[in-house]
């Protein structure tokens, strides 16, 4: 079986959470990538190994999220799998999606919580 990394749902995702900040603070957030890269990336191209760890961690997703096999479907959590959806997301404006995940995050807090 072949795997491959969809990146264009990489891209739409940093797109989405990155919003109508600039690069620079971007490449501040996530810490060790330049500008440049991160511009490469949003065009869909393909991330080396480190760098797409550090994204996947600052967008909060899982790195098997953005597998193109149909095993990779099924993994994760829900939880993971709205937020990462919802990022990718190009009709809502990134305060509404940051708004929603928000959201979502005190719901999974309360049930975890709730028990």
């Amino acid at each position: 079986m072949s795997q491959s990394l969809n990146t264009q749902l990489l891209a739409g995702m940093l797109k989405s959470k990155r919003g109508d900040k600039g690069l620079r603070t971007i490449a501040n957030e996530i810490g060790g990538i330049s500008t440049a890269t991160l511009s490469r990336l949003e065009q869909g191209k393909v991330p080396d190994v480190e760098t797409f760890i550090k994204i996947c961690k600052w967008l909060e997703v899982p790195t098997d999220y953005f597998s193109d096999t149909t095993v990779n479907i099924s993994t994760g959590s829900n939880h993971s799998k709205i937020i990462a959806h919802l990022r990718a997301d190009r009709e809502l404006g990134s305060d509404t999606i940051e708004t929603i995940v928000k959201l979502i995050n005190m719901a999974y807090n309360y049930k975890i919580t709730d028990k």
